[in-house]
């Protein structure tokens, strides 16, 4: 099982660790209900190194990453970050990334459990493109770091952090350490992520969590409440929300897919683009939505989802929102019972709960 470069400092506080797509992971520290409550109300600094990070160089990069990507990146500028997705040729979701674009290369942030199927996708339509494809995970290490005084705190190391744009990133050379550092994030609160080099973790973390004056503003959060923000957030997370059987417009994801893409000059289709097309004129069968349930019971991915009596979806995702202070959850329910407000119900092991359907995000700053 891997480990990340910040392990040493998770035993330090006493994180309880959880398998997570081959990696040795903090869950949590304390609780995770307090460690929501510090994000929501300060800042929190999750260890986020188990995600893959590719970067793909050479005179071919840009057209191969056009032909695997669903958006367009030809338009990027130099120092900003794009949100895509990976699909097959059905239109399914082989995974959603974030696409950073430098001056002479790009770098792909995808999820830990699709690193490896993505570096063979990509190798597979590199075909006899000048292409150079190096997976930097290990080599690197990756913290996200998210909250309402997140950019009051790295202002104390940084003033032209504070000023980057949403989805733009800078190099920074801090000290001894050279950090890639975005204003991105998932958890639906300003913030940042952080990329830097794996012997420069332990340096840096302490930096991020050193107090300010005589009060701690950022503390270590682990994925159990990573997971709450952002259900929260109405963020999807992949092989919950999104799967190799779930395309992106079924997720809400429209302004992340460019259909039109093949129609520029020297345009080509991207995979799976066909079959997104097909669905985009006949119309998803089934739409992400949020619900809000009654009492205190959770709802778990794969429980059934009803509407008089007959059942029309399912849980993909659910949890006690501690913000709102109810159980909400995410589902894939046909299209004829998506309008807001409808009343639906949750199967629970037998018992039916009742909800609402309600708009997402569930929560927003």
């Amino acid at each position: 099982m891997y480990r990340t470069a910040f392990y040493a400092f998770h035993e330090q506080h006493a994180a309880r660790f959880v398998d997570f797509a081959g990696w040795q992971m903090p869950i949590v520290y304390q609780s995770i209900h307090e460690e929501h409550h510090h994000v929501r109300k300060s800042g929190g600094v999750f260890d986020v190194s188990h995600m893959g990070r590719i970067r793909v160089s050479g005179r071919g990069a840009r057209r191969l990453l056009e032909h695997v990507l669903t958006r367009r990146i030809s338009d990027m500028k130099q120092g900003t970050c794009r949100y895509a997705l990976v699909c097959n040729e059905q239109g399914g979701t082989l995974d959603d990334v974030i696409v950073y674009r430098f001056e002479d290369d790009w770098l792909l942030v995808v999820n830990a459990s699709n690193r490896e199927k993505i570096l063979k996708h990509l190798h597979v339509y590199t075909g006899e493109l000048v292409v150079k494809i190096q997976d930097e995970t290990m080599a690197t290490a990756m913290v996200a770091v998210q909250g309402p005084k997140v950019m009051e705190a790295i202002g104390r190391f940084s003033s032209q952090v504070p000023q980057l744009q949403r989805y733009s990133f800078c190099v920074k050379n801090l000290l001894v350490m050279k950090m890639t550092i975005s204003r991105t994030g998932y958890t639906g609160e300003d913030g940042v992520e952080v990329i830097m080099g794996a012997n420069m973790a332990g340096m840096a973390i302490k930096l991020l969590l050193q107090d300010s004056g005589g009060e701690t503003t950022l503390a270590p959060v682990g994925l159990g409440a990573r997971d709450t923000l952002r259900l929260e957030a109405g963020m999807p997370l992949y092989g919950h929300e999104l799967t190799e059987g779930i395309d992106p417009l079924s997720a809400g994801l429209d302004f992340a897919v460019s259909l039109d893409k093949d129609q520029e000059p020297r345009g080509e289709p991207f995979v799976g683009q066909q079959a997104l097309k097909d669905i985009a004129v006949q119309g998803p069968r089934r739409r992400l939505i949020g619900l809000r349930l009654e009492g205190k019971r959770t709802a778990r991915q794969g429980m059934e989802v009803l509407a008089t009596g007959k059942t029309i979806g399912v849980v993909t995702s659910g949890c006690l929102s501690p913000t709102l202070g109810v159980p909400i959850a995410m589902a894939y329910v046909e299209v004829d019972n998506c309008g807001q407000g409808n009343a639906m119900q949750v199967n629970m092991n037998g018992k039916l709960v009742g909800g609402e359907l309600t708009a997402l995000p569930f929560y927003k700053r």
